[in-house]
């Protein structure tokens, strides 16, 4: 193991481990995944803004972090953001970036922090994968969701490699609960030699 917070992050073992691991990153979270080129939030923003035809519509940064999805959404034309994060500290920097209508700290035990149907489009970048949100995460987001509601979020390489990532979102649309709009692989921290895959998925 590393003595950066970007080698602890993929060993962490409960949502206790995670939350404590990203309060104690916050003040260097930026700089050193921009270092290590974080290309995701980006690809993720630009594949939803090209598949969406209102900039306008609402949309939660679910797991936001200190701000950089959030920024990722804006600058892809999103107006109005929200971000939720279980993170306090992180919260505290996504709130000065004067990017989001509305941040929220997320309670970590609480199995459905997002009202039945309050957001017709969830972003979750970056965030559901091995030392971050469970598997289960993509239930959680897509259970908020009304019928045509859109997910889009990204699952890394250790993701992919951690077959109950896969297999939880293959339930979904093996079943027909959801259809697959968009899926890419590229670029997500080249520096590290990580790249990840770009999803959107529609909810039936």
């Amino acid at each position: 193991m590393g003595d950066t917070f970007l080698d602890k992050a993929y060993d962490l073992e409960t949502p206790e481990d995670t939350q404590a691991l990203y309060n104690d990153w916050a003040a260097s979270y930026d700089a050193e995944v921009s270092t290590n080129g974080y290309a995701t939030p980006g690809r993720v923003a630009k594949a939803l803004a090209d598949y969406l035809d209102d900039p306008a519509v609402p949309v939660l940064d679910f797991g936001c972090g200190t701000g950089l999805s959030g920024l990722a959404l804006k600058l892809a034309g999103f107006d109005t953001i929200d971000g939720m994060d279980p993170s306090a500290e992180m919260l505290d920097l996504a709130r000065g970036k004067d990017i989001y209508r509305s941040l929220t700290l997320m309670d970590i035990h609480d199995e459905a922090p997002i009202a039945q149907g309050s957001y017709n489009v969830i972003a979750a970048i970056g965030v559901i994968g091995t030392g971050a949100a469970p598997a289960m995460t993509l239930d959680l987001l897509m259970n908020a969701l009304d019928p045509g509601g859109k997910l889009a979020f990204s699952l890394n390489d250790h993701a992919i490699a951690d077959p109950q990532y896969p297999a939880r979102l293959n339930q979904w649309l093996d079943c027909g609960a959801a259809r697959l709009k968009y899926q890419k692989y590229g670029p997500h921290l080249p520096k590290q030699d990580i790249k990840s895959y770009v999803y959107i998925l529609e909810k039936a």
